[in-house]
C-alpha cells in the first residue's frame, strides 16, 4: 500500500465528481491497495463513530456463560494515564457519537467509572453503560441521571430465580429490586434517561423463560429486550447452544414465533438473533464504525478480537482466538490508529467480507487453520467463523 493524494501528475486519474459524491475534501489522503487485480483507494478519515471502553476486566460475579472461563487475563482496571489519552484522542475524532462502557468485566467495579463517564459527557458524547445490575443502588441511579447517561443495559438470563442464580450466581430478586428503585428515582425526578435495555442470553436451559423475561422487561419499563445466543467458551456451554448449521425454528415467546430481528411488542422492541448459518455476513462493529479499547490501552476492531480465548464454532470445532491489536492508545492517538494502513485495510476487507465461509467448506473437518483465527486464502486474521457477523451472537 502507498500513502497517496489525488495530485499525482496524471499517474492516477480520479473520476469526475468522485470527491463530490463521497463528500470528501479534495486534499483527502488515501491508502492504495490491490485486490484480485483491481486497485482500491481507501480514504484516510478520522470517521469513527462508536467507542467501546473496557474500564475493567474484574467482575463481582462468575457467570457460566462468560469469556472469563476461557482466558488467563488479569483482573485489572484501566489506569488514569490510559484514560486521559483516550480523552485526548476523542477530540481528534470529530464524528464520534457514543461511548459504551461495557466489556467482559463489570464496569461498576472500577471505582473511577463515574468520573470517567463524567469526563466523556463533558465532551458532548452519548454514553451507554452495560452492567449485571448488582451494584445499581439508589445512589448510583442518581449519579447516572446526574451525569446524563443515555442508556443502561442490564443482563437478565432467567425468568425464574433458580435459573438466574444457576447462570449468574446471584439472586434475581436483587436485580429486580435495584431496577424498581432505578425506575422510582426516574419517576421522582421526572426524567426519561437513562433508558433501560434488558439483555437475555438464550440457551437450552433457559429458553422456556424468555416469555417471563419479556413480561419482566415490560414491568420494568425497558424499551429494548436484546436476545443473543450463547457464545460457547466451554464444552458445557456448547451443549447449551440453540443454533446450528442448518435451518432452525425461530425463537418462540409462549406460542408466538419471533421471526424478525426487530419485532415491536406492546412496550418497545425485542431484538432477536439468527438461529442458523447463512450466506449473508455483516459485521456490526465495522458497519457502525466502532473500535474497542481494552483496559491496558490496546485497540481492537471488535469484542471478538479484544482478548485471547477459546470457543466452539457453529459446527463444534474448538477454536483458539488470538487477541488482534492494531495499536495502543498510550503510544498513538486513536485517530492515528484508526487511519493506519492495517486498520483501514482490515475494515475494508470486513465490509466486503473477503473471507472464506469455513462452515460451508468441504475440507472443514480436516482443516487445521480453523483451529486458529486464520483463513486459507486470507486475509488474516480471518473472520470466517464469526458468529457476531452472522447476527447469531449480539451485543448492545
Amino acid at each position: 500500500m502507498t500513502d497517496i493524494t489525488p495530485n499525482l501528475n496524471g499517474e492516477i486519474q480520479i473520476p469526475k465528481g468522485f470527491f463530490e459524491r463521497r463528500r470528501l475534501d479534495p486534499q483527502t489522503q488515501f491508502w492504495l491497495d490491490e485486490r484480485e487485480g483491481d486497485l482500491i483507494l481507501y480514504p484516510r478519515l478520522p470517521d469513527a463513530r462508536k467507542l467501546y471502553i473496557e474500564a475493567t476486566t474484574a467482575c463481582n460475579l462468575n457467570c457460566q456463560t462468560c469469556i472469563r472461563n476461557s482466558w488467563a487475563d488479569p483482573n485489572a482496571h484501566m489506569d488514569d494515564a490510559t484514560f486521559q489519552r483516550i480523552l485526548e484522542s476523542i477530540k481528534k475524532l470529530p464524528q464520534l457519537e457514543r461511548v459504551i462502557f461495557t466489556s467482559f468485566g463489570e464496569p461498576m467495579v472500577n471505582p473511577k467509572l463515574f468520573s470517567m463517564i463524567e469526563a466523556v459527557r463533558k465532551l458532548g458524547l452519548e454514553v451507554t453503560l452495560g452492567s449485571n445490575g448488582v451494584l445499581l443502588t439508589e445512589q448510583v441511579t442518581r449519579t447516572l441521571i446526574r451525569l446524563g447517561v443515555d442508556q443502561l443495559v442490564v443482563s437478565i438470563d432467567g425468568g425464574k430465580p433458580a435459573t438466574y442464580e444457576g447462570i449468574r450466581g446471584t439472586q434475581l430478586s436483587i436485580i429486580i429490586k435495584n431496577l424498581e428503585t432505578f425506575n422510582k428515582v426516574k419517576d421522582e425526578l421526572e426524567v426519561v434517561k437513562p433508558s433501560l435495555a434488558i439483555e437475555f442470553v438464550a440457551m437450552r436451559s433457559n429458553l422456556d423463560e424468555l416469555k417471563e423475561v419479556l413480561n419482566l422487561s415490560s414491568e420494568l419499563n425497558a424499551t429494548r429486550l436484546i436476545v443473543s445466543n450463547v457464545l460457547p467458551y466451554t464444552e458445557e456451554m456448547n451443549e447449551e447452544k440453540l443454533y446450528g448449521y442448518g435451518p432452525r425454528e425461530p425463537l418462540y415467546i409462549g406460542s408466538w414465533p419471533v421471526k424478525s430481528s426487530d419485532a415491536w411488542v406492546r412496550w418497545g422492541v425485542i431484538e432477536t438473533p439468527r438461529m442458523f448459518w447463512g450466506a449473508e455476513r455483516r459485521c456490526k462493529f465495522v458497519q457502525d464504525k466502532s473500535m474497542v479499547v481494552r483496559w491496558d490501552g490496546n485497540v481492537s476492531p471488535c469484542y471478538a478480537y479484544s482478548h485471547s480465548y477459546q470457543y466452539y464454532t457453529i459446527d463444534n470445532v474448538l477454536k483458539n482466538v488470538e487477541q488482534y491489536t492494531l495499536g495502543n492508545v498510550n503510544e498513538q492517538f486513536l485517530d492515528e490508529i484508526w487511519m493506519s494502513e492495517e486498520y483501514t485495510r482490515f475494515r475494508s476487507n470486513v465490509r466486503a467480507f473477503h473471507f472464506p465461509s469455513c462452515p460451508d467448506c468441504d475440507l472443514r473437518e480436516t482443516c487445521d487453520l480453523r483451529q486458529e483465527n486464520q483463513g486459507c486464502w486470507g486475509p488474516n486474521p480471518s473472520c470466517a467463523d464469526c458468529l457476531w457477523a452472522q447476527d447469531i451472537v449480539r451485543c448492545p
